[in-house]
């Protein structure tokens, strides 16, 4: 401890003798490397770093340390980003799912129904990409970035910032220094394979950590005169806990990472490791107790970032105090023009009404989020990104960059309970089918009992707000019966609907309308018990419907409400059935009632 403490104060001295022949003090870098959810590590380091109130000037990352990073130079307080990282749903953000919520309640009743959905793409079906967009991770991070969207060059953030990205078509090293943090920190955390590339700057970017994990270089050649480099990153395994081939090819892949950590580790002033073996790079359900882990190594080394901020203070004069936190709570901006890129099948007038977005109006982070949901609660886009460019009179104008959903889905799902039994579902779902502003399904059920439904909205406006739905459906069904709890017979129930209603639509979360339905039943018995029925019955039905869903998810959801409403009143009823014992006919009724 003694030696590290006067190898700390010969550094500070030197670099005191140093920077006063240039008349300045010396500046400090941080960098924080890649290595998935271990990478919330580090906020327990900044925090450290703000409590011995040590200025920071440069900061680099790569992967999620980019993510830390960016946060911590646009202004984010160590406090804040901790905040940030416990409250973050991972397990949305980290999925191609988005929130229930942020889909139309038409949309609603096919979230997560089905195991598998294949696009229909130029005649044929196309697999899964295997691969993350995640649309709320882009939300997300333009909701965070928010107060720094009009700065372009990271170097004017309040801490000088770069990233590290890869050119996937080269391999070649990109650093990330100007242009929409938000792409820049999204590309610097692409890991192949699991996050789509990001195409930026006409480039094709994925994680930066498959060439540089741990970007110590970049903070010297930014200006830090000294550095403090945090690495979550694990070392090589051990020969003896290489035990199949997965770990062989994982041994493999890290090669060139873990001779690029020791040259960069060798660059730092100070280096800051952490015991991390219990954790994975995909170990976000602990998120908790790495961030915890962290912090406990911050107050480790709280001592001797206070030794050195001390040091400073004594040699050049206290800094002025930074505030805990260097951004607004809220902010918000006119927006007076717009540009969509990647339109193909929809045209502009149609994205925007589905936004429910107008110019001339002012729109903060959520706002916008908001609006982005509107368009992607339809299920015609897959990704929907958006930039702000500032314009001389002080407004905005927004650049969204879109990717369209094919029309067509193949969907395939199990499904059981006790009535119907085991099935397997059947889906095609397709928009613009007939008519345009409009969605057509056909569903089928095939396993111990049959059902077919045809389904057919058509959408008045472009904001989706009024629609018609009309619906067939057959199933035949079969039932058995019990007396005394022995096992009587089995009948065969046929089953017709066709409804149709009228809906408004006000918000995401609530549907209200009108409609009327024909029912008709038919039994049969399929094993002939010693009382049977036989015959059918009809009716016509009008009804007023109410339906409220906010939940946030379909199965387990942690928020929201889910109510649905319905009065109805029949207005005509048939009936034709027969009853018969040992065969003969007991009892038939044979009735027409209307109201």
């Amino acid at each position: 401890m003694k030696r590290k403490s006067f190898l700390l104060l010969f550094i500070l001295c030197s670099l005191g003798l140093f920077a006063q022949d240039k008349g300045k003090r010396p500046s400090i870098g941080i960098t924080l490397s890649g290595g998935g959810a271990k990478g919330l590590a580090h906020v327990g380091i900044l925090k450290a770093i703000d409590s011995a109130g040590l200025k920071i000037d440069y900061v680099t990352g790569t992967s999620m340390g980019s993510i830390i990073g960016a946060l911590y130079a646009s202004g984010y307080s160590g406090d804040s980003i901790e905040k940030i990282g416990r409250d973050m749903d991972w397990d949305m953000l980290l999925s191609n799912s988005s929130s229930l919520r942020s889909f139309s309640m038409q949309e609603k009743e096919d979230y997560s129904k089905y195991a598998v959905e294949l696009p229909w793409v130029d005649k044929t079906l196309r697999l899964p990409s295997g691969v993350l967009e995640s649309q709320e991770l882009w939300l997300r991070f333009n909701e965070l970035f928010f107060p720094v969207h009009q700065i372009k060059d990271f170097s004017k953030f309040p801490r000088s910032f770069q990233c590290i990205a890869t050119d996937v078509a080269t391999g070649d090293i990109v650093v990330l220094d100007s242009g929409e943090i938000v792409q820049a920190a999204r590309a610097s955390m692409a890991i192949p394979s699991i996050f789509t590339a990001v195409n930026y700057k006409n480039r094709k970017l994925v994680d930066g950590g498959i060439v540089r994990n741990f970007p110590v270089i970049n903070a010297k050649q930014m200006g830090a005169d000294i550095v403090i480099g945090s690495n979550v990153s694990s070392p090589l395994l051990t020969k003896e806990k290489i035990n199949n081939v997965f770990q062989v090819l994982l041994q493999i892949a890290f090669f060139r990472e873990d001779a690029d950590a020791k040259r960069e580790e060798k660059l730092c002033d100070i280096l800051v490791t952490h015991p991390l073996d219990d954790y994975s790079m995909g170990s976000f359900a602990s998120s908790n107790e790495i961030i915890d882990a962290g912090i406990k190594t911050g107050r480790e080394l709280y001592p001797k970032f206070k030794r050195m901020a001390d040091s400073l203070n004594a040699i050049y004069g206290p800094e002025k105090p930074q505030p805990a936190s260097l951004l607004p709570e809220k902010d918000s901006v006119k927006i007076t023009s717009y540009v969509i890129n990647g339109l193909h099948k929809t045209n502009p007038d149609f994205f925007v009404k589905r936004l429910n977005f107008h110019l001339n109006e002012n729109y903060d982070q959520f706002q916008l989020s908001e609006k982005v949901r509107n368009a992607f609660g339809s299920n015609y886009y897959n990704k929907i990104v958006y930039s702000l460019i500032p314009l001389p009179d002080g407004s905005s104008k927004i650049i969204f960059d879109v990717e369209e959903n094919p029309f067509t889905f193949m969907k395939l799902g199990i499904n059981y309970n006790t009535f119907t039994g085991i099935s397997l579902i059947g889906n095609i779902t397709s928009h613009n089918l007939f008519t345009p502003f409009s969605r057509s399904q056909l569903t089928v059920n095939i396993g111990e009992n049959f059902r077919i439904r045809g389904e057919q909205i058509q959408f008045f406006g472009k904001q989706k707000s009024f629609s018609v739905t009309g619906t067939t459906q057959l199933e035949s069904v079969t039932i058995n019966t019990y007396n005394d709890f022995t096992k009587q017979g089995v009948y065969n129930q046929g089953f017709f609907l066709g409804d149709l209603n009228l809906r408004y639509d006000p918000s995401r979360s609530l549907t209200f309308g009108i409609g009327g339905r024909y029912e008709s039943l038919k039994y049969k018995p399929k094993v002939t018990p010693a009382i049977e029925v036989s015959g059918n019955i009809n009716f016509w039905s009008g009804y007023f419907f109410l339906k409220q869903n906010s939940l946030s998810n379909a199965i387990y959801p942690r928020k929201g409400s889910k109510t649905e409403f319905e009065f109805g009143f029949t207005s005509k009823q048939d009936h034709d059935l027969q009853y018969k014992q040992n065969g003969n006919i007991i009892q038939e009724i044979r009735c027409n009632h209307s109201k």
